[in-house]
């Protein structure tokens, strides 16, 4: 007799399903709990970054730029006429003095007006002199007629008194004394006028005379200028120094305001530094610096501040205070720092890199500061205030004593924190 045996089918479908529904919510519970778990933070080198501690005490706020000494005393010839170079007799590096002539230039033309400038003066002399002759020789005829009237007129003065006296006495007619007399008050007359045209004629002589100078004032300038004009031709250094540069060729046709040589007195130079036009507005004259030639360290003071920007920079330069560093010379590329203010008593830290200064304690940045164990940094949100060369404010968000971070951490920009070994 056959025996049915019980089906476990169903009980294994009821255990398949239990089982699947276990492992799913063991999934989904270990999926959630790993969904909860901070990634682990990414390791840094220690020995690739650079950190600082932060300070309170005095900062002193400075600004940075490179430049070139430059001659105080520079002096750029330039050509007063049109002329051609005939000969380079000096180079640039050699020592001159005033009257050492650096360059021979000729102008055919402007000889010939120099020689024609000249005669042109020499005739003016010639004319002042001959015109005073004339009217010295004018104003003697007139005097001499002068003279004669004078002589005349006291003739008929005494004859007409010697007749009034006859008259008086009764030895001669009254009519013969009034002839006498109005001959005499004619002459007298004609006395004064003589005196008054010679007057009139002295004045028209110095007048004109007065004009033939004044002509010859102009051709004897006119011949100056020609014949400095025509020295000029000899380019002469006029004072003590090098040369510097020498800007034609020969053979070169120059225009007048040309520059042609430039020197320099290297006895004397000061340094001309470039400041990022972000930092000048607070530059000022008379505000300490130093200079670096890269052979030593000088200390000077602000001079002049350009007042244009030229390619996002500001020219500013800088006097030495005592003896120029040893090895100085024009166009020598240095470096210059300025004092721009001492801040006392402020918060500061190493300047951050890429980090900005805000003067109005305004500019909030992110830094990694390093744990108290040292093993791991966090980010914190810094404001930042008035900057210097190498430190800057700290206005808020560290304390004295907090190590941060100051190199570039632009590759960890998506991490809060980060681990350091």
């Amino acid at each position: 007799m056959d025996i049915q045996k019980p089906s476990h089918a169903r009980a294994r479908k009821i255990r398949r399903i239990t089982y699947g529904a276990s492992a799913f919510f063991l999934l989904g519970g270990a999926t959630l709990g790993l969904s909860h778990l901070r990634p682990a933070p990414p390791t840094v080198d220690r020995s690739t970054i650079y950190v600082d501690t932060v300070k309170r005490g005095e900062m002193i706020r400075e600004v940075r730029g490179i430049g070139t000494l430059v001659p105080v005393d520079i002096r750029w010839i330039a050509a007063q006429s049109s002329a051609r170079v005939d000969k380079i007799v000096l180079q640039s590096g050699a020592l001159v003095k005033p009257d050492s002539v650096i360059l021979e230039l000729s102008d055919p033309q402007l000889q010939q007006e120099a020689l024609d400038a000249e005669y042109a003066y020499k005739a003016a002399q010639a004319d002042l002199a001959n015109l005073k002759v004339q009217l010295e020789n004018n104003l003697m005829i007139q005097k001499e007629g002068t003279a004669s009237v004078e002589s005349d007129y006291q003739q008929a003065k005494m004859q007409a008194d010697g007749d009034r006296q006859l008259v008086d006495q009764g030895l001669e007619a009254r009519l013969v004394a009034d002839k006498s007399a109005v001959a005499a008050e004619q002459l007298a007359i004609r006395e004064n006028l003589a005196k008054e045209q010679i007057a009139i004629a002295d004045d028209a002589a110095k007048a004109q005379i007065a004009a033939q100078q004044a002509h010859l004032e102009q051709q004897r300038v006119l011949y100056e200028l020609k014949k400095g004009q025509l020295e000029a031709l000899h380019v002469r250094a006029g004072l003590s120094g090098v040369l510097s540069a020498v800007a034609v060729e020969v053979g070169q046709q120059v225009t007048p305001g040309t520059n042609l040589v430039r020197v320099a007195d290297p006895s004397l130079l000061k340094a001309t530094i470039q400041i990022a036009e972000t930092e000048a507005k607070d530059l000022r004259t008379g505000q300490k610096a130093s200079i670096d030639t890269h052979n030593g360290v000088a200390a000077g003071h602000v001079t002049r501040i350009d007042a244009a920007v030229v390619n996002g920079t500001v020219a500013v330069d800088v006097s030495f205070d005592g003896s120029q560093p040893p090895g100085a010379r024009p166009d020598l590329s240095v470096d210059g720092t300025i004092e721009l203010e001492d801040l006392k008593n402020i918060l500061y830290v190493g300047r951050p890199v890429n980090a900005t200064g805000d003067t109005q304690g305004g500019n909030r940045t992110g830094l990694f500061k390093l744990t108290s164990d040292g093993s791991e940094a966090q980010r914190v949100t810094v404001t930042l205030g008035r900057s210097s060369v190498s430190t800057i404010e700290v206005v808020a968000g560290l304390n004295v004593g907090d190590t941060v971070i100051l190199s570039d951490m632009s590759a960890w920009d998506s991490f809060d924190r980060v681990r350091l070994r």
